[in-house]
């Protein structure tokens, strides 16, 4: 019987779990996965031991142009030989704001910082400062919006978080309605915001984020977008242009910056002055990191902004989507398992499912799939189109897949044991390892 985990190297004597973020950990990758990657250019990464692979993670959905894009690291090189941080602020932190200003529908402000958990985080604060209220709807359906104790104490792996930190973090269901009017009618004029994610594996319902900006009106409540994943990848203008629902606060990071850190609150003023200087209210004391405003970060976004609007980005990682969805599932049912292995969602962000021989979602079989992609040189956990992904890349990616399925098909009808070389993945959030 296979051991319930990974093989102990190095890392993991150093860096509790072996890495500074749960989703590069061992237990999400299969046994044969790269341990360490050391470079990349364009679509691929090259590991340790210098083999080279076509890579669909992308850095975590950072690399929305692809590794190494020169535009984007000769901002940033230009800036560090100027100077990465001072003691007063520097005009780029200004001029990229105004650019997210004129871009972001919802922003009349923003602050920077350098991961989604603090701005997040940031917004809520925001929003019960500006209401007066305590309660927080989060949707549950989506899987992260914050390491800090209002959300992860909801979550199965909430130790160390303090006894009682979720009493104020109500959830509803994404595309149900008639969830949140249940906690609206629970808990009358003590909302202070909702929060969640416009799009995630698929569109939302017709009317869902509408209903949402009314029932938030309605109650005097703060409607907060997390466009982590969304924000520069629907559209250059984010998910609330794409859909035409404007939030009062929205999150951005991720692909902003091509891989460097950066972080972004957006939002109207009423909301984000309360954390400036020109008002009578009572202070808040919104976000203050000492390289919250990193000036090669910003300028690496400010370049990489410039490019996905010169190359029109967004259009080519819609198509590149579409192409691999409709491609991969077309080898799936050649390969007899259409319906085992399905890709879909919306084309800028796809997912797959990997499912057992009754038709369950499977971890077990996700981890052979990934296995036998990675055997032929493509990572996948993630698909995550991006400006370097064109035809080979599609072609190279389909022809991996009919090697994997023809795996797949076999342990199906023969056992999963037969072919999988180690441990499944695990879910990030749990309770024991």
């Amino acid at each position: 019987m296979k051991s319930n985990y990974f093989p102990r190297h190095d890392a993991h004597d150093v860096i509790p779990g072996g890495a500074h973020t749960y989703s590069k950990g061992d237990d999400q990758f299969p046994a044969n996965a790269p341990r360490f990657l050391e470079r990349g250019k364009g679509a691929y990464v090259w590991d340790d031991q210098d083999r080279r692979f076509l890579d669909w993670t992308m850095g975590l959905r950072t690399m929305t142009l692809g590794y190494g894009n020169a535009v984007v690291n000769d901002a940033a090189i230009s800036q560090i030989d100027l100077g990465s941080n001072f003691g007063r602020p520097s005009r780029i932190e200004v001029d990229l704001a105004k650019t997210l200003v004129d871009l972001i529908p919802c922003a009349d402000m923003v602050k920077f910082a350098k991961n989604g958990s603090s701005v997040t985080t940031a917004a809520l604060k925001l929003a019960r400062a500006h209401t007066g209220r305590q309660y927080v709807c989060y949707c549950r359906d989506h899987p992260f919006f914050s390491y800090d104790d209002w959300f992860i104490s909801t979550t199965d792996a909430e130790a160390g978080v303090a006894e009682g930190s979720d009493k104020h973090s109500l959830p509803f269901d994404f595309n149900d309605l008639g969830s949140l009017e249940n906690q609206f009618a629970s808990h009358p004029d003590a909302i202070a915001a909702v929060i969640l994610e416009p799009a995630t594996s698929g569109h939302p319902d017709a009317g869902f984020l509408e209903g949402l900006r009314d029932l938030c009106d309605r109650h005097g409540s703060v409607l907060i977008f997390d466009e982590m994943i969304t924000g520069f990848r629907w559209n250059l203008r984010g998910a609330q242009h794409y859909y035409g629902v404007i939030p009062d606060l929205a999150t951005f990071g991720k692909g902003i910056a091509n891989g460097f850190s950066v972080s972004v609150l957006a939002g109207c003023k009423a909301i984000m002055e309360r954390g400036g200087l020109f008002h009578d209210e009572e202070r808040v004391f919104l976000m203050s990191t000492t390289h919250g405003a990193e000036l090669h970060c910003l300028q690496a976004a400010a370049a990489a902004i410039r490019v996905m609007a010169d190359e029109d980005v967004m259009s080519h990682i819609w198509q590149t989507g579409e192409s691999l969805i409709a491609r991969l599932n077309d080898a799936s049912k050649a390969a007899g398992i259409g319906g085992k292995v399905e890709f879909s969602g919306v084309p800028c962000s796809p997912y797959f499912s990997c499912r057992d021989a009754d038709g369950q979602d499977s971890l077990s079989f996700r981890t052979l799939f990934l296995q036998e992609m990675i055997r032929h040189g493509v990572i996948m956990n993630y698909v995550v189109p991006s400006f370097a992904h064109g035809e080979n890349e599609i072609s190279q990616t389909v022809s991996a897949a009919e090697k994997a399925f023809a795996v797949y098909a076999s342990a199906l009808t023969e056992g999963i044991d037969k072919y999988l070389e180690g441990p499944a993945i695990k879910p990030v959030f749990r309770r024991h390892n």
